[in-house]
């Protein structure tokens, strides 16, 4: 390795904090709704002493007309485009008013009307990008730049997103990993948390994956380039991110349509609330005086606001949590749902084989690491999964393996080498235990066979020594995330699997699973779900691989394991768990009911304050001011209490729920 390339004199020192990514947060002023509301409220603010001290008119009428242009222009431009396309806008009757207001003399109050108006619009603005800020402070984990191998060895500096499958990249010490690639050369321990979540660094050596943003170690990496980096981990979340600003949910667009039909039917009863009592012989001012207030008070302001900030916040606090919502539409929906489908193979379980049994047979001399030593010895050069499996199981022992000569695979039966001066032979125990075995040796293949486990049978000699359990650990959260579905949904989960029955049954009974459909091509999914959606049940199925794509499509709801999901499945599924916890399908299900609470309370808290307000106006007399401050406090009122759900508390629990 030579020392040029993989340099160590930059290593951070060990007790070096980890790096936190960079944060994205959108100044204030530079959103234009904040600009303009700052200068409609200056403007007010040395117009209003100037008014109460009976100053002269020319300076303070024009400093509110100042008020009026600086605050208003925006929104009654949009509501005049809007009214181009037979759109009537609720911001195009506050200005309105707000002119209506000065016509009769109450230019303070249109004032104020403005400046509430416009503040309120800039609040809203800053809220949603600093949604946006907490989501898409993904994109800082990416760098820009990274260092590129030529063929003659020398080294070039390029920016990341040029990089090309197949390229080699050296990743130093403390640099963030340019793209998504394979470790060619080199050892380190790479802080991976921003991607799977995993706590701790985890090594990496020659063969193992590497992310783009991820966080390198002391020591220093070749890596080969295998995405592309619009196709990278990161990139993939910050496409899903876009997706999920893109989209509306159907109850925000149900409530946008009866927003045009009530905004007409307004306009309508304020011409009633204007011209009933000038007809009775109310004067020209008091009627429209009331006919104004009433517009401000009924628009539906709040009502139009009540759905999307509390389903925006969750998505925004899911993705900080590790679960990437596509859109408004999926996050209403996964509250909906009252059937769970789970996938076997890489969703319950940890999608990778590991040795689970060791059972040394008597007379052979060997106990567990004996075994599990000499069985890796013989599997090392091998790069079939289960070989891995045993070698990778042998280092975590810290077992020395000795070396291996003759080494012959044949697929399908298993491998022969000698070590020690002994030929062992590793393979099924179909082809390795003929029909004169011992009885004894046949009983223990078949527990581990009927404990869901592969049975892999080592000879030495020609002489049966011991036999290995080798299955797919399930994943430490998948039975806490069983109970949880379970109590959410009043129904047990259901297990999908194209595994044999014997294997799906034992790990069914594992994490608490009852029903159970086992040996199911893609179709034989995707059917199952089908059914079950005609039958009036909302299903969520929980996948990751090619074979799980058609159900995901086929159901109500569909959520991907992102860490080794396929990329049909990942694109296929509404919302992709990224670190690859399982037990944040359920919490998730849970953040999307409770957003559902807060769009009932927002829908709730908008119809009284208008109920309230119109009574007001119209059984008595309503003052314009008070009339703007409850209309305006409505609608901020709603705004923060959907953006509770970006707190930290917000995001649920329910594997921990114990009652």
């Amino acid at each position: 390795m030579s020392s040029d390339v993989l340099d160590q004199r930059s290593a951070p020192p060990a007790d070096a904090p980890r790096p936190v990514p960079p944060r994205r947060r959108t100044r204030l002023l530079a959103l234009p709704e904040a600009r303009w509301a700052l200068a409609a409220l200056v403007l007010f603010l040395l117009a209003l002493p100037v008014h109460l001290l009976d100053g002269p008119g020319w300076l303070w009428g024009t400093l509110f007309a100042a008020t009026y242009v600086t605050g208003g222009w925006e929104p009654g431009w949009e509501g005049l485009k809007a009214l181009k396309d037979k759109t009537l806008d609720v911001d195009l009757l506050m200005v309105v008013a707000a002119l209506g207001a000065a016509a009769i003399g109450q230019v303070l109050d249109g004032a104020l009307l403005i400046v509430i108006f416009a503040t309120s619009g800039a609040l809203e603005a800053v809220a949603t990008a600093r949604t946006a800020d907490s989501v898409r402070g993904l994109l800082d984990l990416a760098p820009t730049t990274a260092t590129r191998l030529l063929p003659g060895g020398d080294e070039e500096t390029v920016d990341a997103e040029r990089l090309v499958v197949g390229d080699l990249v050296l990743v130093r010490p403390g640099e963030r990993v340019g793209a998504d690639g394979r470790v060619i050369e080199g050892a380190s321990d790479v802080d991976q948390a921003t991607i799977t979540g995993e706590p701790l660094p985890v090594p990496r050596q020659e063969g193992d994956e590497v992310f783009a943003g991820t966080v390198n170690g002391t020591g220093a990496l070749r890596v080969r380039v295998e995405r592309d980096p619009s196709d990278s981990v990161i990139a993939r979340i910050v496409r899903m991110v876009e997706e999920a600003s893109a989209t509306k949910a159907p109850t925000q667009l149900f409530i946008e349509k009866i927003e045009q039909r009530y905004s007409v039917g307004m306009v309508l009863a304020t011409l009633s609330v204007f011209a009933v009592p000038l007809a009775f012989g109310d004067n020209l001012q008091s009627a429209l005086l009331r006919a104004m207030t009433f517009m401000i008070v009924a628009s539906p302001c709040a009502v139009v606001l009540s759905t999307m900030p509390p389903l925006l916040s969750a998505i925004a606090n899911a993705g900080r949590h590790g679960v990437l919502a596509k859109s408004a539409v999926v996050m209403e929906r996964l509250g909906q749902i009252d059937t769970v489908a789970l996938d076997k193979t890489g969703t319950l379980t940890e999608g990778t084989p590991h040795v689970t049994d060791l059972r040394p047979l008597p007379g052979s001399g060997l106990d567990d690491n004996g075994l599990l030593a000499l069985t890796a010895a013989a599997e090392h050069p091998s790069e079939h999964p289960l070989a891995r499996a045993v070698v990778t199981a042998a280092r975590e022992r810290h077992l020395p393996l000795a070396d291996a000569d003759g080494f012959t695979s044949a697929p399908g039966q298993g491998v022969t080498a000698t070590v020690d001066g002994r030929t062992v032979t590793v393979g099924a125990s179909a082809r390795l235990l003929d029909d004169a075995a011992r009885a004894e040796h046949r009983a223990v293949v078949a527990e581990l066979e009927e404990a869901g486990r592969t049975a892999v049978v080592v000879l030495r000699d020609g002489t049966p020594v011991g036999v290995l359990g080798i299955a797919d650990r399930v994943r430490s959260d998948a039975a806490a995330t069983v109970a949880a579905l379970t109590r959410l949904t009043g129904r047990t989960p259901i297990l999908l699997t194209g595994d044999n029955e014997p294997a799906a049954r034992h790990l069914a009974a594992e994490v608490g699973i009852t029903d159970v459909r086992a040996n199911l091509l893609p179709q034989d999914k995707s059917a199952a779900v089908q059914q079950w959606e005609a039958q009036g049940r909302k299903v969520l199925v929980v996948g990751d691989g090619v074979n799980d794509a058609p159900a995901l499509a086929a159901a109500h709801s569909g959520i991907a394991m992102g860490k080794a999901g396929s990329d049909l499945a990942l694109e296929t599924a509404d919302a992709v768990v990224v670190r690859d916890e399982l037990a944040t399908v359920p919490a998730i299900v849970q953040l999307s009911r409770t957003a559902r609470r807060l769009v009932i309370q927002n829908l709730v808290i908008a119809g009284t304050f208008i109920t309230v307000l119109v009574a007001w106006d119209l059984l008595a007399t309503l003052p314009l001011p008070l009339g703007v401050a409850g209309h305006e406090g409505s609608t901020v009122i709603v705004a923060l209490n959907g953006l509770r759900l970006l707190r930290e508390a917000a995001w649920p629990h329910p594997t921990q729920d114990t009652t």
